[in-house]
């Protein structure tokens, strides 16, 4: 029995909402910091381990949640991830020890990495039409968009109105809700690659390399970019790398085919989601500093801030994304978003001491709002279109690890770049005015990263509109419960 138009898009919704829920705890957990700090006795050293737990296993495990879900079906690993993920916020709200908080935090990653992987390639299997498949994605991107700055905003609401255990054990009434209604609404079918040998040596040596780049690029700043440590760890990542392409090469059956990487829109899109991604950061986050350490915002304000680009974003990906996708093409979309992104980051390179809202930070909030709302999009379409039904969970997860290390990746290096400018004009200027020529240069750089990734994205990316890419198997979208 084929799933009705409305059950599809009442499913879509609980995707999102799961979506959602995963991507708040990558931020809804930064307003919360000092008074978990406070409540469990972290050092200042000790505590970033509370954020960089989650996104250690969340980047580490991308891949293979991917491909495992093409082995064993994707509905089943869904509900597997979220599940744990549930779970694990529990043991994160009732953490009374620090090392209690950070293994389940790392649980949780775990977790939101195995339902993230495979929730893009669940909503494609029930949406194969272009231009529904179109307003689909833009809903789903929405979501990936919007997530940062919905979970400041809610993460001040709960941390000062009751306390930070909340921003935690919210987690599991929506969690809850969510296998309820994945269990009445999604399909239910067999692994699309199921009978297919899991590649572990793989599976073993791309996770160990994703987790020892992204331990020493959370812990670049900190370390020293050219220490001993950072150093090696990139060297070891780099070295296992090698191994997995080598194995991917030579094996019968590889946790990622390098064939995929031969599919020109498939590739181009990951390069340009990783320099996306790279760019979002700087905006979200160094935004953020901004208006919190030079203006003095409260965590609440500076969710309110974000308000309007996110009320943007939600505009276009009800549905006007969609459309532009299918009158102009994938790639004039694309770059017309991301040339207002470049446009909006461009305009944070002139914030002042005393800046006000309207004036300095409003005009930029604007522009990223469109441009996000018009590139999320295509990007995923892109990404997803050419990719055969059997391999579209590690499809997915090759494009989930793409935006993860873009963000990881250039969250540092802004970072970084915005520390060392400071530190290098405080010799003459005062504290605010250092701090703000270092968010100044960082977002040169982000501007430059949108740019880049803008430039690929129309000379190389498909001029026309979606096509139906692969049809799903007969039965894929039946309603039976044959997981």
């Amino acid at each position: 029995m084929t799933m009705d138009g409305n059950r599809r898009w009442i499913a879509l919704y609980v995707l999102c909402l799961a979506s959602l829920m995963i991507v708040l705890d990558m931020t809804i957990v930064n307003v919360a910091l000092p008074s978990i700090k406070g409540d469990l006795g972290f050092s200042e050293t000790s505590l970033a381990w509370v954020v960089n737990a989650y996104l250690l296993t969340y980047g580490g495990c991308l891949l293979l949640g991917g491909r495992l879900g093409d082995l064993l079906g994707h509905r089943r690993l869904f509900l597997i991830g979220i599940i744990l993920f549930t779970l694990a916020s529990l043991a994160c709200g009732i953490a009374t020890a620090k090392g209690f908080l950070v293994g389940a935090r790392a649980v949780q990653g775990i977790g939101g990495a195995v339902a993230s992987a495979v929730s893009l390639s669940l909503m494609m299997m029930l949406f194969t039409e272009p231009a529904e498949r179109a307003k689909a994605m833009g809903i789903f991107g929405f979501v990936a968009a919007g997530g940062g700055s919905i979970g400041v905003v809610l993460g001040g609401v709960l941390t000062d109105f009751l306390n930070w255990h909340w921003i935690f054990l919210v987690n599991i009434p929506i969690g809850a809700l969510v296998v309820f209604l994945t269990l009445r609404l999604l399909p239910g079918t067999p692994g699309t690659a199921a009978g297919e040998r899991i590649d572990l040596a793989g599976a073993a040596t791309i996770t160990g390399a994703l987790m020892l780049a992204i331990y020493a690029i959370v812990n670049g700043n900190q370390e020293g970019w050219t220490s001993a440590q950072t150093l090696g760890l990139l060297g070891g990542s780099a070295a296992l790398l090698g191994v997995f392409i080598w194995l991917e090469s030579h094996v019968r059956a590889p946790l990622v085919p390098l064939r995929l990487f031969r599919l020109r829109n498939f590739s181009t899109a990951n390069v340009v989601g990783v320099l996306w991604a790279a760019a979002m950061f700087a905006w979200f986050f160094l935004a953020a500093l901004y208006l919190q350490f030079v203006l003095g915002y409260s965590p609440l304000q500076i969710g309110l801030a974000f308000l309007p680009s996110s009320l943007i974003m939600a505009v276009f990906s009800i549905g006007l994304s969609a459309r532009l996708v299918m009158r102009f093409g994938i790639s004039r979309t694309l770059a017309t978003g991301l040339a207002l992104a470049t446009a909006g980051l461009a305009l944070f390179i002139r914030l002042p001491v005393d800046g006000s809202f309207l004036a300095d930070v409003l005009p930029s909030m604007i522009l990223l709002g469109f441009g996000a709302g018009m590139a999320f999009n295509p990007v995923l379409l892109a990404a997803m279109n050419d990719v055969e039904p059997t391999e579209a969970g590690l499809a997915s997860g090759v494009v989930n690890t793409s935006f993860m290390m873009g963000g990881a990746l250039g969250l540092a290096v802004l970072a970084s770049v915005a520390a060392s400018r400071t530190t290098s004009l405080s010799a003459s200027e005062g504290h605010l005015a250092a701090l703000t020529g270092g968010y100044h240069l960082a977002f040169v750089v982000g501007a430059i990263f949108a740019a880049v990734a803008a430039t690929l994205g129309a000379v190389l990316l498909p001029t026309g509109a979606p096509g139906g890419a692969h049809e799903p198997e007969p039965g894929q979208l039946a309603t039976a419960d044959a997981d």
